[in-house]
């Protein structure tokens, strides 16, 4: 019996209390703001629907490659590890966009309610300008905050149609066009804007009704086209656990590995493609 297991586990716990020791030397109250700090954009996207600047890109992607450089050294080694740093800004930037995507889809869903919030405003007196500052007290969530920079850019003195403008931009989508072309088209030709929006509100309550109709119907295959996809990848590990080795040598094997890649690369294609065609819009 030698003295290597004995020696390395010693070293290992060496390891640990110095690290232990390195750490409490470490003034961690600046560990937290830091974190704070690097992950504020992450956050800002869901919340305001901002888009990080490149400075907080980078910092965003640093964090989010160390993190699964150690996950994945810790797990499996220090290949998987590098591999797994190598994609995380690409990971950092599809969750900064994933929230951003789920901030407008919040912002088109509560279109109606603005709607007939601004209507009610209208029809108790007040002007365009009072009734986009009236209808922000009364609308929660992301709808409530874009709303409330209106109001605290019309209070600033800013023109009604540049409020109106960055408004429809950072709403990005059908309902709040309609909203927007209403209020300009009413300052331009006059008319009956309260009751203008209310029929805006029901067609975009209709739309919504249809859109999530439609996901119920295209659940199934999505939910089939990921069930599909992962089979192999399941199979695979089953069969690398009860043979370890297995997929190391279909890796070894140049036409085992060429099909290997022609599979995965087939099953990524079907996975995108059932993903489109089950793509439902948002209005």
């Amino acid at each position: 019996m030698t003295s290597g297991p004995a020696l390395a586990a010693g070293a290992a716990a060496l390891g640990v209390l110095a690290a232990w020791d390195a750490l409490a030397a470490i003034e961690l109250a600046r560990v937290p703001a830091a974190l704070s700090r690097a992950l504020d954009p992450l956050l800002r996207a869901g919340r305001e629907g901002r888009d990080p600047s490149p400075p907080e890109r980078r910092r965003l992607g640093l964090l989010a490659a160390g993190v699964l450089l150690v996950g994945g050294w810790i797990v499996a080694g220090a290949v998987a590890g590098v591999v797994l740093a190598a994609l995380g800004p690409w990971l950092a930037l599809t969750g900064v966009r994933a929230r951003r995507a789920r901030y407008r889809s919040e912002l088109a869903r509560a279109a109606p309610t603005v709607a007939r919030a601004l209507a009610d405003a209208l029809a108790a007196g007040h002007a365009i300008r009072g009734a986009l500052a009236a209808a922000g007290e009364h609308v929660e969530g992301p709808a409530g905050a874009e709303l409330a920079a209106a109001r605290g850019a019309l209070a600033a003195g800013a023109p009604t149609e540049e409020v109106l403008a960055r408004l429809r931009a950072r709403a990005s989508g059908r309902a709040w066009d309609g909203i927007v072309a209403a209020i300009l088209l009413q300052r331009e030709a006059g008319g009956d804007l309260a009751r203008l929006l209310r029929r805006l509100a029901g067609a975009h309550e209709e739309a919504l009704r249809l859109e999530q109709d439609a996901r119920s119907v295209t659940a199934q295959a999505r939910f089939t086209g990921w069930l599909v996809c992962g089979l192999p990848l399941g199979a695979a590990l089953l069969a690398e656990l009860a043979h370890p080795g297995y997929l190391a040598s279909i890796v070894r094997s140049p036409l085992a590995a060429w099909l290997a890649g022609c599979a995965v690369a087939c099953q990524a294609g079907s996975l995108v493609a059932i993903r489109r065609l089950a793509r439902v819009r948002e209005g």
